[in-house]
């Protein structure tokens, strides 16, 4: 939780997975540190602006505890005073998911897409990364597993099981780069021994990109969310030449379910 253009739609889809789960909310205010901490020469305007982070954070917890406090879900709220992603991080020890923005387009002077990144490459958690404007998240709803066989994909695919079971739709979608490990069938006997019965759909690249590809069918087959490796091949790699991870973080227009 953070008083930024994206903590509407991160609430909204940790309050729907928590129902949907019957599982436990934990929401973590985070005063965000001011980049001028620890500057010798701005001690002054450091401490005035850390003061009007904890002012502005202030009054957002007691609206977020005022809202909370109607929900039907269990929940609890605590604030903490350091930077995103460390924060985070240190409070997941015991959490199941971890639920951010994918990116943010406004003013925010935090890079989403990097703190997704850094949590999923160190927290040890999946990750539920929804776009700034989702209005829910609809675990219920049409599912893609994006399917390339990586130790990541299997991951993300293990982890999201308990998702898949209350999944209206599954489609595994294996889009064949030359370098898949485990096909789609072996994805797929595994879910059917979880009661999850996947449609099946192979792709070729055909000059295409695989980001290109898994956006296509998201639109295509009106998925309401999308299961996927994070960082499957090293997030140096992708820094470096791009990469389906960093796209979708950028793209995606469902929620990525992530984990590697």
């Amino acid at each position: 939780m953070h008083d930024d253009g994206g903590q509407e739609s991160r609430l909204q889809a940790a309050l729907d997975l928590t129902r949907a789960i019957e599982g436990h909310l934990i929401c973590l205010d985070v005063v965000a540190m001011p980049a001028l901490v620890g500057d010798p020469l701005a001690a002054n305007a450091s401490a005035m602006l850390l003061q009007d982070e904890r002012e502005r954070e202030d009054v957002n917890v007691a609206s977020l505890r005022d809202r909370l406090g109607r929900e039907d879900a269990s929940w609890d709220l605590s604030s903490v005073v350091g930077d995103l992603a460390p924060a985070i991080e240190d409070s997941a020890a015991l959490a199941d998911v971890i639920v951010v923005n994918r990116t943010l387009t406004g003013s925010s002077r935090h890079d989403l897409r990097e703190l997704a990144s850094e949590l999923i490459m160190r927290s040890g958690k999946p990750i539920l990364a929804v776009p700034e404007a989702s209005p829910c998240f609809r675990p219920s709803g049409r599912a893609i597993v994006a399917w390339d066989g990586s130790a990541a994909c299997t991951a993300a695919l293990r982890a999201a099981v308990p998702l898949l079971q209350l999944a209206e739709s599954v489609i595994l979608l294996e889009v064949d780069d030359g370098a898949l490990e485990t096909s789609a069938r072996d994805a797929a006997a595994y879910l059917s021994r979880h009661d999850i019965h996947p449609l099946i759909r192979f792709e070729k690249l055909l000059g295409r990109s695989v980001s290109d590809i898994l956006v296509s069918e998201i639109r295509d087959r009106r998925a309401d969310y999308m299961v996927m490796g994070g960082y499957g091949r090293g997030r140096l790699i992708e820094t470096l030449f791009g990469g389906v991870t960093r796209s979708l973080l950028r793209q995606s227009p469902v929620p990525l379910f992530l984990a590697r």
